[in-house]
């Protein structure tokens, strides 16, 4: 889960059974309770049915459904769904998350943690330009 500048939130490393609405559920809940309550969450359409309602019922916050039109063909730019993109494209500019070579869950979820913690510290330091 990525804030509307693209940092880490939170990241949830499944086994392959466990379905993305079930997983989403977890995270969702970890994510209000460790940080300030969203108001408003995007997702994709893989996201619909009752993860919609589980969201505003049990969480207090609004999950929009960002889907593709059905009449478009070929590629397009969807609204909101390029932070994500952009996030996972961050993460493939590590070596070591190119392919799945962690044996563990843990392990997964803390080389995206080290990863973005990567990414943000360059953020930090980068020089910006003089305003003169």
């Amino acid at each position: 889960m990525v804030d509307p500048l693209g940092l880490l939130l939170a990241v949830m490393v499944t086994a392959a059974d466990v379905g993305d609405r079930a997983a989403a559920q977890i995270l969702l809940t970890q994510v209000t309770a460790a940080h300030h309550l969203p108001a408003l969450v995007w997702a994709d359409g893989g996201y619909t049915g009752s993860l919609v309602e589980y969201c505003l019922a049990a969480l207090a916050l609004v999950l929009a459904i960002v889907k593709r039109s059905d009449d478009m063909r070929g590629f397009f730019v969807l609204p909101k769904r390029w932070i994500v993109e952009r996030f996972f494209a961050h993460l493939m500019r590590s070596r070591r998350l190119v392919r799945d070579f962690e044996r563990s869950i843990a392990g997964a979820e803390a080389m995206v943690y080290w990863s973005m913690t990567m990414l943000m510290t360059r953020r930090v330091a980068r020089p910006r330009p003089s305003r003169a």
